[in-house]
């Protein structure tokens, strides 16, 4: 699939609409970004409601509550109206993103760039979302967006910075260039793959640090579980192909720090929910949103495993979320591994 993307050559990007797909906190956030930054926006919801609601009201009760919206985004529920614009991105909940990208293809020109923004690991293939977009789109000129943001944040204005990662130089920057704005600033990067597990691999560690806040074990403990949640991640990343200082990036520990270290994060206060000893069923129905690390946690156990490599956070994140191993004994099997070096 990169390889696709490479051979396409140099493209200049110039942007006169952009569409978002997903009605979700993040796909209104980005459209709200982009509003503010002068782009046409389009944000496709498969929820009538909530295309009714930006279109006639201006907000998104349902997903991003107490912000109102950019008059200029124009809400749908045809894909086929999204599939129009000079650049798509797609924010739909990772595990929906092969279906809605098989469906907007028949409409999409080629090459149109695709800006992957879904943080998360297909649970039944173990994909990427960037191999989901190489099947269903082979020529498209493919990015990622990832990096430490919350939606709200975002919504409302505040400062952020993220990783736009583009095999092509030229094209990347380019969008970088046409997607920034005063209060959103993009850095290019070319390791796709490394933005990707970035995003999709703090989801799973930042459950378990909110684990350990919700059955209170202390600020020591959290910063032990992030730090070595870390070193989980930089081994599996580096195992699939992504580089280290992409890691150590926005895409990578800055949006690791900001997913562990604030309950706005689903996956965190999910993680506290689970701490505190609420069954994941009445976590998971009192929300309407996704949490994506509770679906990538299998998909990167998996992954771990083909590769060799050792996950223990993670491997007791899955445990408990499939209801194998309790909260307390999983901490204790965790302080119990036999002693190693750190590095």
């Amino acid at each position: 699939m990169l390889k696709v993307a490479e051979q396409l050559g140099a493209k200049d990007v110039k942007l006169n609409s952009v569409s978002v797909i997903g009605g979700g906190a993040w796909g209104t956030a980005l459209a709200q970004a982009l509003a503010f930054s002068g782009q046409r926006v389009t944000l496709w919801a498969r929820e009538p409601d909530v295309v009714d609601d930006i279109n006639t009201r201006h907000v998104n009760r349902a997903f991003l509550p107490g912000v109102d919206l950019d008059a200029k985004i124009t809400a749908t529920g045809k894909l086929s109206d999204a599939a129009v614009a000079d650049a798509v991105l797609m924010v739909s909940p990772a595990q929906f993103v092969r279906a809605t990208v098989q469906a907007l293809a028949r409409d999409l020109k080629p090459d149109t760039p695709i800006v992957m923004c879904s943080k998360g690991i297909e649970q039944s293939s173990g994909k990427l979302m960037s191999d989901l977009i190489g099947e269903a789109l082979p020529v498209a000129q493919l990015a990622v967006l990832s990096g430490p943001s919350f939606a709200a944040d975002v919504a409302r204005g505040l400062p952020a910075a993220l990783t736009l990662a583009c095999a092509n130089e030229t094209t990347g920057r380019g969008l970088a260039e046409a997607l920034s704005s005063r209060q959103m600033r993009l850095y290019w990067s070319s390791d796709v793959i490394g933005a990707e597990l970035g995003g999709a691999l703090k989801n799973v560690m930042a459950i378990a640090a909110g684990i350990v806040d919700g059955r209170g074990l202390g600020a020591s403990a959290h910063a032990a579980v992030v730090t070595r949640g870390f070193a989980e991640m930089r081994r599996l990343g580096e195992a699939m192909g992504a580089r280290p200082e992409t890691l150590l990036g926005l895409s990578g520990l800055g949006d690791l720090i900001l997913t562990c270290g604030s309950p706005q994060s689903r996956n965190m206060s999910l993680g506290r929910g689970l701490g505190e000893g609420k069954s994941l069923a009445s976590i998971l129905k009192s929300r309407t949103a996704v949490t994506e690390g509770v679906y990538t946690a299998a998909a990167v156990i998996d992954l771990a495993r083909k590769k060799h490599i050792e996950m223990p956070i993670a491997e007791a994140v899955h445990a408990i979320i499939e209801g194998r191993i309790s909260v307390d004994d999983a901490i204790t099997a965790l302080m119990l591994r036999p002693l190693k070096a750190e590095d």
